[in-house]
């Protein structure tokens, strides 16, 4: 069986490397926000806190400790499953995570899926175009589409969806008068598995347009790059001896052309999906989204340490499991790794 005599092995090694690359991001995380020249507890104390208010306060987060002893106090809760207490909303900052990881996790697949139902067949289409006008034209779209930075998009769809014409909900990720159900975390999931197709739809439409916004931003690389691969695939000799055998065009192109044009593509696509993750910051502040990135800004406006820690961690996690997966994919749609893995 091909996962667990190739593809296994690789997510294991994979994982080996997981834990240094995480200790290395914690590490600079955790240095970096304590240089910050700005007081963490100052929003705690009351006017009239004395000194030795503030000593005891700082006691209690360990602030009055060398950083390297703060720092191992750190990652011992860490390590216990305690990334500690948000210092702005004095609520465990795993709780938080809970809260909003799946909702941040959610919208960034609904934009990857959106951008991959735009960017596969836009692909292909540009490389089907022949004449010079097409080429040009196609090309102009793609770059213009590529200029424009996901949180225009989403104040252009608010915009034209919100306000012009009324259509589409642009502010939450459910209506008001709808509970989600307390099981995964995953609206749209835990809607379907409880059978509130009316409530499932809500969330849907709440989903839709931010979810956009981040696929415009993301289909154009996807374009860009797939339509490279299958100008660079056309001249190898596996299509030429295709094409020669009398193979129709449109099999070279799906069974041949296709498959090895993908594999860039896929690099692109488990670079991007990181970023994809790290820009929904804006996209959900803009539509007032409760997800990690709305809540990450809230705590650098409050210069909240552990939560900002616990935010960092999740983005790098994010990053570091997205390239295993893809590297993992190569594998299985590569055969000439398999020899390597």
């Amino acid at each position: 069986m091909i996962f667990l005599r190739i593809v296994l092995p690789v997510l294991v090694r994979r994982a080996a490397t997981l834990l240094p690359m995480l200790l290395l991001v914690s590490i600079v995380v955790f240095a970096v926000l304590r240089a910050i020249p700005s007081d963490p507890l100052a929003m705690m104390l009351p006017p009239g806190a004395s000194h030795d208010d503030v000593e005891a306060l700082r006691a209690a987060y360990g602030f009055d400790l060398p950083l390297p002893e703060q720092y191992w106090l750190w990652l011992r809760h860490v390590l216990s499953g305690d990334l500690g207490q948000s210092i702005y909303f004095r609520e465990p900052v795993v709780r938080l995570l809970e809260k909003t990881v799946p909702a941040t996790t959610e919208l960034a697949i609904a934009g990857l899926l959106i951008a991959l139902v735009l960017g596969i067949p836009g692909g292909l289409l540009s490389y089907a175009a022949r004449s010079r006008a097409a080429r040009v034209l196609s090309e102009f779209a793609v770059v213009t589409a590529l200029s424009i930075p996901s949180f225009l998009w989403a104040i252009f769809f608010i915009l034209l969806f919100g306000v012009a014409f009324p259509i589409l909900p642009f502010t939450g990720r459910i209506s008001g008068d709808v509970l989600l159900p307390d099981i995964t975390g995953f609206a749209l999931f835990d809607l379907l598995i409880t059978g509130r197709l009316r409530d499932w739809l809500d969330a849907a439409l709440h989903l839709l347009l931010p979810a956009l916004a981040l696929a415009l931003s993301f289909a154009p690389p996807v374009i860009r790059v797939l339509r490279s691969s299958l100008v660079e695939a056309e001249h190898e000799d596996y299509v030429t001896y295709a094409r020669q055998r009398g193979v129709p065009e449109r099999q070279v192109l799906t069974h041949h052309m296709l498959r090895n044009a993908a594999l860039p593509t896929m690099t692109l696509i488990g670079l991007q999906f990181g970023f994809l993750f790290g820009g929904t910051l804006l996209v959900e502040i803009i539509f007032s989204y409760p997800g990690l990135g709305a809540l990450t800004v809230q705590a650098v406006r409050n210069h909240d340490l552990p939560l900002l820690q616990g935010a960092a961690l999740v983005f790098c996690l994010v990053v570091l499991l997205t390239n295993s997966v893809v590297d993992a994919l190569y594998v299985i749609l590569d055969p000439r790794l398999r020899r390597r893995a």
